[in-house]
């Protein structure tokens, strides 16, 4: 006869069994006063979940009807500013202006050849009374190239490597064309990096200008060769000798200036190749930091390395 299994859960039955020692009447009354409940674990975290989205629904929404009127107060915050700038300015013409009556001016013209014996005046100005700017500027062009690497630098195997050496364009034109510019545009570059204290040009020009060679060689020809030259080792160590060589030049200079100390870079010839003093190695210095950067931006955006 087939048991029935209400009766095996019967009070009668419980006590049987826990006379015979396999029953906890405690435990059993504790079950039915608190049964156990139903696992809410995924209800809960569904519910904070929904309850976070609810929460950055709201933000958004907060933020898009406050960033109009933060825009709007801020660009006629900026214009107030410009116009009362703009009304402070002194007539244009005026023989009593800064510019006119400026003491640094005419010391930058009347004294800058002899001073510091470049015959382009830019350059006088820029690497030798105000040298220490132009190094900060060469360091935001290197910490701009190191953010550009940070953030799209990407790591290839010998595999992708050797298929770059045999990757050739296809554009016979512009092969040809660049296999005649090419050596005429570093040349071209570095004459404006030699010449910059003799005439208009410097190391941010003539950088840009063996930049732009850089680019079209590697737009033209197997960009794996110019790889094998130019690549991030090599660009580290020459922009981190271009850096600390201006730096150091530059310091020394200083030093012997402030102190009243003879220094062993003298102005020589005005309009000599090898005169002005350090303007010529600074120039240079920048000339690579320039282009080495542009050649990386380059590099890092359509290869994704250099």
């Amino acid at each position: 006869m087939k048991q029935n299994p209400k009766k095996k859960n019967s009070f009668f039955e419980h006590l049987r069994e826990w006379d015979e020692g396999n029953f906890d009447l405690t435990e059993a009354a504790m079950g039915e006063l608190h049964p156990p409940r139903p696992e809410r674990k995924h209800q809960n975290m569904d519910w904070v979940h929904h309850h976070l989205v609810r929460m950055e629904a709201r933000e958004v929404s907060f933020f898009e009807h406050l960033y109009p009127f933060m825009a709007v107060i801020l660009a006629a915050a900026m214009i107030l500013f410009l116009l009362v700038v703009v009304s402070e300015m002194p007539a244009f013409g005026r023989a009593d202006t800064p510019t006119n009556t400026s003491v640094v001016i005419k010391r930058y013209i009347g004294n800058g050849l002899e001073e510091t014996g470049a015959v382009n005046i830019v350059a006088g100005v820029i690497l030798d009374y105000r040298a220490f700017d132009t190094l900060g500027e060469s360091h935001v062009l290197f910490t701009a190239a190191i953010a550009v690497f940070i953030l799209l630098l990407q790591e290839h195997d010998e595999k992708e490597k050797q298929q770059d050496l045999r990757i050739l364009k296809n554009d016979l034109i512009l092969r040809k064309t660049a296999t005649v510019l090419l050596p005429l545009i570093i040349m071209f570059g570095v004459y404006v990096i030699l010449c910059g204290h003799l005439g208009p040009g410097g190391g941010f020009s003539g950088g840009a200008i063996i930049g732009g060679g850089l680019i079209l060689y590697s737009m033209a020809f197997n960009t794996g060769n110019l790889g094998r030259v130019i690549n991030m080792r090599s660009y580290r160590i020459i922009v981190l000798c271009a850096l600390l060589s201006y730096s150091i030049l530059k310091c020394y200079s200083f030093f012997c200036g402030a102190n009243g100390l003879h220094t062993i870079f003298t102005t020589g010839t005005p309009g000599a190749i090898f005169s002005a003093g350090l303007i010529l190695p600074l120039n240079t210095a920048v000339g690579l930091v320039v282009a080495c950067t542009m050649y990386g931006f380059y590099s890092i955006f359509t290869k994704g390395r250099i």
